[in-house]
């Protein structure tokens, strides 16, 4: 081994970062020391609030000074302290040298700008390449990372692009100048499966061309089996195991790393019974969008974001909508539920309400209640939790007086599994997973009969997603209720569903028992779902 191989690329030493608010200091990061070698991936792992993205964010100093600071450390790339470094030299390193790309590309490219221009702006910055000549390095990047027809994209803007598009340009732009060191930030979190697949082996095939380091963060321990060389694990802000992959996770020391490997969504799903009383129903359900064009605006196409789904839901059983973004499984659950226009068949405990007014379904609101992805969204940062949860009964029980409604906010949050001491507060005063329990209180204290539950756990760490699953399926159990479960995450759906709807372009793909589908999927769409979800070496065959 060369002498160059024996040092690190780069090297964090006692790193602390302090947050310093209203006269008060906080303590994010605490003493971590990790080292990146040539070549090497290393995952930062934990959950949300442990301080890795702190810690990276660290390394090209952009977090919000002087609100922070960095009261011990050093960060050597290269032999340069990175913390002591004038905004000369890291202007020089960043974006050239060290790169990053992060979970969310829709906030991180700008909307008003074509991916031509953004990536043409790195090469002129960095390399002043200009002209035709960037033209073409760009085109050559949109080919490394798999973009299709590249001379197609360059004009267009990042809401023309899917998400698994968009984190392609993402990586395109961090490529730019052939950076050392490259710093993923939860790249995958927000995509399907398929394309969380896609990705990872495209930055897997890219390390190994351009023999590139890497310092990948994430709590999906799935994805650092497969992908990374060495684990740092962290809680806390601080690190508390670290070593091989492979050593870590088949002899984890650390009692906060057993946790995370045993945090997968576990368990299974009530047992199917077909003489169970239909709750709801769909027959021949179509959601058609028009397209329309010209100067009359006359309709010349429809979209067919549903196109003639049957489905059948019974009391205590859950069925799992599965697919990818733009198959149309939200748009299947909001027309069940009469939140968007449909036509075709639809009957609540025997009732056609197909032909229903959105006023006419207002008094069946309270048995048909839905929980939405992403609980911070749909909870007013403005209102207490008290008043959120208790807000749907002032509407649907309105003879409750003040005490009996607090009484049923405080046997709803119970219920879930908070404090009912907690109902002053404001939705920001909690964390993720609790304020999807919130939302979850939200809909259980109007004791309905169905359940929409909308990605309600994608955008949740793995431990607080086993936490929900409980909860989910311990609720089932003791109201009967009926569940329609949409996600992407089929490690979920196996944990809660007695049957699954396989989606893709608005119509069925697969469809039966859950059972029969994990265990000998029929259809290749279904098979590299399965294959993405529960092997990341596999290579669906999926378009990007």
């Amino acid at each position: 081994m060369t002498e160059q191989h024996k040092n690190p690329l780069l090297s964090v030493r006692n790193l602390s970062v302090a947050f310093h608010q209203a006269g008060e200091t906080a303590l994010a990061v605490d003493d971590v020391s990790f080292d990146i070698m040539p070549g090497e991936v290393v995952a930062l792992v934990g959950e949300s609030g442990s301080g890795k993205s702190v810690s990276a964010n660290s390394i090209l100093k952009l977090l919000p000074y002087p609100a922070a600071s960095h009261p011990t450390g050093e960060i050597l790339f290269q032999g340069t302290d990175l913390l002591k470094a004038d905004e000369r030299t890291l202007r020089r390193v960043r974006g050239n040298d060290i790169t990053m790309i992060f979970q969310e590309p829709m906030t991180s490219l700008n909307p008003l700008h074509t991916i031509e221009k953004q990536i043409g702006e790195i090469l002129e910055l960095h390399q002043a390449i200009t002209g035709d000549k960037a033209r073409t390095r760009t085109l050559e990047l949109l080919n490394q990372v798999g973009i299709r027809e590249p001379e197609k994209r360059l004009k267009a803007y990042p809401h023309e692009l899917s998400g698994g598009q968009r984190q392609r340009v993402m990586i395109a732009m961090a490529l730019a100048n052939r950076p050392a060191l490259l710093i993923a930030d939860e790249p995958t979190t927000a995509l399907d499966v398929t394309v969380q697949a896609q990705i990872l082996e495209l930055l897997r095939d890219l390390k190994v061309t351009h023999g590139m380091s890497m310092l990948f963060i994430t709590h999906d321990l799935g994805i650092v089996r497969k992908f990374a060389d060495r684990v740092c694990v962290m809680t806390g802000g601080r690190i508390v195991e670290t070593g091989a992959v492979e050593d870590v996770f088949t002899a984890p020391q650390h009692a906060y790393t057993r946790h995370l490997l045993a945090s997968e969504p576990r368990g299974e799903p009530p047992p199917a019974d077909p003489t169970r009383p239909v709750v709801i129903e769909g027959h021949d359900v179509r959601v058609w969008f028009p397209v329309k064009a010209g100067f009359l605006r006359r309709v010349v196409d429809h979209v067919k974001a549903v196109d003639g789904i049957d489905v059948t839901l019974r009391a205590g059983q859950t069925l799992g909508i599965v697919g990818e973004s733009g198959s149309g499984k939200t748009t299947l659950g909001l027309a069940l539920t009469r939140l968007v226009s449909s036509k075709g068949r639809i009957a609540f405990l025997g009732q056609g309400i197909d032909g229903y007014s959105f006023k006419a379904m207002r008094p069946l609101r309270d048995r048909l209640q839905v929980v939405f992805q992403d609980p911070y969204g749909s909870l007013s940062p403005r209102m207490t939790v008290g008043d959120i949860i208790a807000e749907g009964l002032k509407v649907h029980e309105a003879a409750l007086d003040a005490d009996a409604r607090d009484a049923r906010v405080v046997e709803g949050l119970t219920e879930v599994g908070l404090d009912p001491a907690t109902r002053w507060r404001y939705p920001h005063e909690f964390s993720g997973g609790q304020r999807q329990r919130i939302a979850i209180a939200r809909a259980m204290v109007l004791k309905p009969r169905f359940v929409m539950l909308d990605e309600p756990t994608s955008a949740l760490d793995m431990s607080v997603q086993a936490q929900v699953v409980d909860l989910l399926r311990d609720l089932q159990k003791r109201h009967d209720l009926a569940y329609l479960f949409i996600s992407h995450d089929l490690k979920v759906v196996k944990a809660l569903a007695n049957d699954i709807v396989v989606m893709r372009a608005g119509k069925v793909v697969e469809q039966g028992p859950a059972a029969d589908i994990f265990s000998a999927p029929k259809e290749p769409y279904t098979q590299a779902l399965l294959a993405a979800a529960f092997d990341l070496e596999a290579r669906p065959a999926v378009g990007q």
